[in-house]
């Protein structure tokens, strides 16, 4: 196989246990009580040797005044490969988050995921605690962010947890993140967040999650979009890999 599609198989096809994401293009926030939202679409062929299809499709909506802010956004994503089975996985989120002064707030999120080829049927997880704007620009912002959480999972085929064949898992966890936004120029954005949830039920078990993204605007609407994300889990499961990597372009979709 060249090079060239051995590379975009390997991005395309790529397990990823998705934890839902924000859309990497930044969705329009002001602090007016409207909704605004953005609507991403990505997708990759290849065909010869080996033949797959990938698309990506995101959403984003936001409500923000100037003391809080509702956001929601979801994903699918469906893989087909040759002539395998297709694989999809979709994903959901809430986060509000409401400042108790002009440094510190208070969170509060909710996640759903169905990921079959993680063997993840389905994972719940539900958590809140406080934050600390370290900067809060228009151009850059930078925040860190701890709590608690609980996850709930339901296995496609059971795990082995714990010593014992398990189909579903729950246990409490640690947030740790921390999350910036950096403006370069009028039409140029960077966005990342970089989480890690310590598994207080096994010692030294943890998931990690980055997220990571550039927008460039093409007109006021439509941004040109690549985001990459990467998920580890130090107990995947007999067979799955610890780390997952996806690189995705796209286009996005302001409706303001």
């Amino acid at each position: 196989m060249p090079p060239t599609r051995l590379l975009l198989a390997s991005v395309c096809l790529s397990p990823l246990a998705l934890l839902p994401l924000t859309g990497h293009a930044q969705v329009t926030v002001k602090p007016d009580g409207q909704w605004r939202s953005l609507l991403t679409a990505g997708a990759s062929v290849s065909s010869g040797n080996s033949d797959s299809t990938t698309v990506n499709l995101s959403g984003e909506a936001v409500k923000a005044t100037d003391a809080d802010k509702l956001s929601l956004n979801a994903r699918a994503q469906y893989v087909k490969s040759d002539d395998a089975d297709s694989e999809q996985r979709f994903a959901f989120g809430s986060h509000y988050q409401r400042d108790l002064n002009a440094r510190i707030f208070g969170f509060g999120q909710f996640d759903a995921l169905r990921d079959e080829p993680a063997n993840l049927s389905s994972r719940y997880s539900v958590g809140g605690g406080l934050g600390y704007h370290v900067i809060k620009r228009d151009d850059l912002t930078f925040d860190v962010s701890g709590g608690l959480g609980y996850t709930a999972e339901r296995y496609v085929a059971p795990e082995i947890k714990d010593g014992v064949s398990r189909d579903r898992y729950n246990n409490t966890e640690l947030l740790v993140s921390e999350e910036s936004m950096h403006k370069i120029s009028d039409s140029t954005t960077l966005k990342q967040k970089l989480s890690v949830l310590p598994n207080l039920r096994n010692s030294g078990e943890y998931r990690a999650v980055f997220d990571g993204g550039v927008s460039v605007a093409m007109t006021k609407r439509l941004s040109l979009t690549a985001t990459v994300s990467h998920r580890y889990d130090s107990d995947p499961g007999p067979g799955l890999k610890k780390g997952d990597t996806l690189f995705i372009t796209g286009v996005s979709f302001r409706v303001d």
